[in-house]
């Protein structure tokens, strides 16, 4: 699908990728349907929980060195970025480095909602760039200003004439998709729009998109051998590095969901290669992903020598591990950039699992194809049941129930939680880098121990919590609330 970088908005992940949040069935309907094209998502007539796309969008954006994110909307509303904007800087001050990143909300009131707040928008741009004298100015939209038509992009137009640095228009407003995965497109069109130049030269530098810089050093140190240097987005990125994205030789991300959109757009405009492989989670998924990159950047014999030494260092000791986990049983949750690669690693650990829940389901990416994880686990004859909610917790209780699993993981920390209270114990996936490479897979593989070996929490929790769900809810099918549309 061609990336409009003319406009200010963008469509949604349903109208773009056919993406869904309704499936119950297995992985190989699953792909079946999306590989001919006839996958159609379901609706649910009862919805416990969800999230707002606008929170992804706006800490995206909110983590860039040195800008200001202006959330045009009532102070509620701009609270959904304020999280992960905290935890940026402090992952700068550990990195030693300054954000003076400003976050700030226009504090919409009734008054504004009926009258409109243009012009008071207008002011409080213009006094945040004198104020803090930001590198770029990022001014999103939201439930409220949508509503009503307040029309930012004419205002971000006219700002432009007395404002000296890269200024956008943010369309966030969290009611156009049902799917949150939305934000990061949005945050990526707006960098793309906006921040990033024309290239004027090649670098020796690869585009890595990524949540946060767990992992900086030890990436960092893993293309030293092969002589480029990563570039981390967005998390402490500066405006400078931004504008130089298209003179890359390549982008790669941690999570396919994450920098779909990116990749994409960087590939179409400006020709940067986009490595669209599994995700470097695991050993299949590192090596896959490695070799990828060697191919792309002619690095191709440093990729396999380092491959080789590392191998002969983790490969052992992984074995060794993985006879401890062989035959148990697992059920995850977490988004899907997420849910079919890890499934992948613990089919890799002798683990196996009989339920992936996802988030969501993107149909097909950008370019077309079905996601590599998806293509993977079906040309390796790996098949489980499937469902897509978007952090419906009753349903994955019930499937808990259902399944009695030897462990349940998941990237959201309230899923997890739920899951401990039932007494089932749970890995919460929290750091994308938890399972990168080969040492990772190696740690992550001993937290899979330890967390089964002591059971005694879950086992004391679940004896004194009450449930809110009764022996009736599971007993029933997990998919009683999906009908088709």
């Amino acid at each position: 699908m061609s990336i409009n970088l003319n406009i200010s908005d963008i469509g949604t992940r349903e109208t773009r990728l056919g993406s869904i949040t309704g499936y119950i069935g297995d992985l190989n309907d699953l792909a079946t349907q999306s590989s001919c094209g006839t996958l159609k998502g379901c609706a649910r007539c009862f919805s416990q929980s969800s999230t707002c796309l606008s929170g992804c969008a706006l800490a995206q954006l909110a983590g860039i060195r040195d800008v200001a994110v202006i959330h045009h909307g009532p102070a509620g509303c701009s609270v959904t970025g304020t999280q992960i904007y905290t935890v940026t800087k402090q992952v700068a001050a550990k990195r030693g480095i300054v954000n003076n990143t400003v976050y700030i909300g226009t504090d919409m009131n009734e008054q504004d909602t009926i009258f409109g707040a243009g012009d008071s928008l207008k002011n409080i741009v213009l006094e945040t760039y004198k104020r803090y004298k930001p590198k770029a100015i990022f001014v999103s939209s939201s439930c409220a200003t949508g509503v009503i038509g307040e029309d930012i992009d004419s205002i971000v137009e006219e700002l432009k004439e007395e404002i000296d640095v890269p200024i956008a228009a943010v369309h966030c407003e969290g009611f156009k998709s049902r799917i949150w995965a939305t934000g990061f497109d949005i945050s990526d069109h707006a960098v793309l729009s906006s921040i990033v130049q024309p290239p004027k030269q090649k670098r020796r530098t690869i585009n890595f998109k990524n949540f946060f810089e767990s992992a900086r050093n030890e990436i960092i140190n893993i293309f030293k051998n092969f002589d480029v240097e990563p570039v981390f987005l967005y998390a402490n990125a500066t405006v400078e590095e931004l504008s130089h994205l298209s003179e890359a030789l390549a982008t790669v991300c941690i999570c396919g969901t994450l920098g779909n959109y990116l990749g994409n757009g960087l590939e179409e405009k400006y020709g940067v290669p986009y490595i669209r492989t599994i995700n470097p989670l695991g050993i299949a998924g590192f090596e896959t992903w490695l070799r990828a990159i060697g191919k792309v950047i002619d690095k191709e014999a440093e990729v396999e020598k380092y491959i080789e030494t590392e191998r002969e260092k983790y490969i052992p000791q992984i074995e060794e591990v993985k006879k401890e986990l062989k035959g148990l049983k697992a059920v995850l949750a977490m988004g899907p950039g997420y849910t079919f690669e890890v499934s992948r690693v613990l089919n890799e650990l002798g683990i196996e699992v009989v339920w992936g829940a996802a988030w969501h389901y993107d149909k097909k990416y950008e370019d077309g194809e079905v996601p590599p994880s998806m293509k993977y686990l079906l040309e390796n004859n790996q098949n489980f049941q499937v469902s897509v909610a978007d952090q419906q917790n009753f349903e994955i209780l019930n499937i808990l129930n259902t399944y009695k699993p030897d462990l349940y993981l998941s990237r959201h920390p309230g899923s997890t939680v739920w899951a401990i209270k039932q007494g089932y114990p749970a890995v919460y996936v929290a750091d994308e880098y938890m399972i990168f490479g080969y040492r990772g897979t190696l740690d992550f593989a001993h937290s899979v121990l330890n967390t089964i070996r002591n059971r005694s929490f879950e086992k004391n929790l679940a004896k004194r919590v009450k449930l809110p769900y009764t022996k009736w809810w599971y007993k029933q099918d997990p998919g009683l609330f999906i009908q088709d549309v």
